[in-house]
């Protein structure tokens, strides 16, 4: 019935004006400032946000895309998450779909991915492609982005070993009928791609 009085405060934006503005419009209508002010306040865009946030995701993936492979794939499916470099349109499963997070060089990282997909997917598996013995870097030792899955998969309480596969057999592990994603980063590190192969959901006792 206030409203419906009053139709212009059902879109009044500012509660700020509530205690002059309702004083001199609306003492002749009995209606008090503190009422006002409850009733701006339930009206506030800012009131809205706090009521439906619960509706928001919870895990640190956002992407639709993403979202939605991840959700329709099963046990053993393979996400792999390229670096810069790869050959993400030619070495992929038959099936395998391609999405593109190549912002600007080096943004995001495969790390930054990494930790994302396993904030809503279970692992069963994480592989890098290890360096060929006759490959330049193979002498530069471990590359210093596998510290850094090791640590994400440690915060996300994977146990398994983080374990290099030979690169070729990286690539036949890739364009398997189980590879249904690559997620292309720009990360610029060398040797930075990961396999991951999804784990199942264990039922809650």
């Amino acid at each position: 019935p206030f409203f419906r009085s009053f139709p212009s405060v059902r879109f009044f934006p500012i509660q700020l004006y509530c205690g002059t503005w309702a004083r001199q419009r609306f003492r002749g209508a009995g209606v008090t400032v503190a009422r006002n002010q409850i009733l701006m306040e339930a009206a506030s865009p800012r009131r809205a946000c706090s009521v439906h946030r619960g509706s928001m995701l919870k895990t640190s993936l956002l992407h639709p895309e993403i979202l939605r492979i991840c959700a329709g794939a099963g046990h053993h499916a393979k996400i792999l998450i390229a670096d810069g470099n790869y050959p993400a349109t030619t070495k992929k499963g038959p099936s395998a779909a391609v999405v593109c997070l190549q912002l600007m060089p080096g943004i995001p990282t495969v790390a930054q991915v990494l930790r994302a997909v396993l904030s809503a997917v279970p692992m069963d598996m994480i592989n890098t492609m290890g360096i060929p013995p006759d490959d330049p870097y193979a002498g530069a030792g471990e590359p210093a982005a596998w510290r850094e899955f090791r640590s994400i998969a440690a915060e996300n309480g994977i146990e398994q070993e983080i374990t290099p596969i030979s690169k070729w057999d990286f690539y036949a592990a890739v364009e398997s009928t189980d590879h249904v994603l690559t997620i292309q980063t720009a990360d610029q590190a060398l040797w930075a791609n990961v396999l991951l192969t999804m784990g199942c959901r264990l039922p809650r006792n």
